[in-house]
C-alpha cells in the first residue's frame, strides 16, 4: 500500500439483527450501503481495506465492490465480534488507521476528510469522531505506532478498551453523522423516514449489457 493511510471499512459482522435481510447491502439512494461508503472512502486518496465474512454473505458483500480500488480480506474467524476483523487489517496496515463500521450511512468523504486533517495536525494523537453535541462515534484515527495494540483484542468489543485508555482528540462532526448505524429493520425505517436516501424499487432496475445496474 502507498497512500498515507489505510481506512478499514469493518464489514465482516454477520447482520443477525436484519432478520434475514443484509444491512450493508440496503440501499442508500442508488447504491447497496457497502459500496456507497467504499467509494466515499476512496475519494479520500487513503488506501481502503475491507474485511469480510466467509461463505454466502461475504460472497455478496464482494459483489458489490468488484469494480472498485479497494482491497479486501476474508475473516476466517469473524464469528467472534467486530475485533477479529480489526485484527485482519492490523497485521497488514503499516501507517495511520482509520477505522469505519460499515453501517453508517450517514457519512461523507468530507466527513472522511476532516478526520484526515485532525490527524495531520495531531499525528501521535488517537482522533476521534463526535455528534454535534459531543457524543463519541466513529470514525476513528489511529496514529501508525498504536496500529500493533489492535492484534491483541478479542471479542465484540472492538477498539472501545484501548480508547478509554487513551488521550483523545475529538473532533465534532455535524449533527448525528458520528453515531447514525442502522442495525434493524426498524433502524432503517426510521432513518429512511427521516432522510431522502429511500430504497429503489430494484426489482425496476434493469441491467445493462456490460452487467451493471443503472
Amino acid at each position: 500500500m502507498s497512500a498515507e493511510g489505510t481506512i478499514a471499512l469493518l464489514a465482516a459482522g454477520a447482520s443477525r439483527r436484519m432478520r434475514g435481510r443484509d444491512k450493508l447491502l440496503e440501499y442508500v439512494a442508488v447504491r447497496p450501503l457497502l459500496r456507497h461508503l467504499a467509494q466515499q472512502a476512496l475519494l479520500t486518496g487513503w488506501d481502503v481495506v475491507i474485511p469480510l465474512p466467509t461463505g454466502p454473505l461475504g460472497a455478496k458483500r464482494q459483489a458489490v465492490l468488484t469494480d472498485l480500488k479497494v482491497s479486501t480480506l476474508i475473516v476466517v474467524d469473524a464469528d467472534e465480534g467486530m475485533a477479529a476483523g480489526l485484527r485482519a487489517v492490523a497485521s497488514r496496515t503499516k501507517g495511520p488507521l482509520m477505522i469505519v463500521p460499515a453501517d453508517m450511512p450517514d457519512l461523507t468523504s468530507h466527513d472522511l476528510q476532516i478526520m484526515i486533517a485532525a490527524h495531520r495536525s495531531a499525528p501521535d494523537r488517537i482522533i476521534r469522531a463526535t455528534s454535534g453535541t459531543g457524543q463519541p462515534g466513529h470514525p476513528v484515527v489511529l496514529p501508525a505506532g498504536m496500529v500493533p495494540l489492535l492484534l491483541t483484542l478479542r471479542g465484540d468489543q472492538g477498539a472501545r478498551d484501548l480508547l478509554r485508555r487513551q488521550d483523545l482528540e475529538l473532533i465534532a462532526l455535524d449533527g448525528q453523522r458520528a453515531v447514525t448505524d442502522l442495525d434493524t429493520p426498524e433502524d432503517w425505517a426510521r432513518w429512511r423516514a427521516l432522510s431522502e436516501n429511500t430504497a429503489p424499487d430494484v426489482s425496476r432496475v434493469e441491467p445493462q449489457e456490460d452487467g451493471k445496474q443503472r
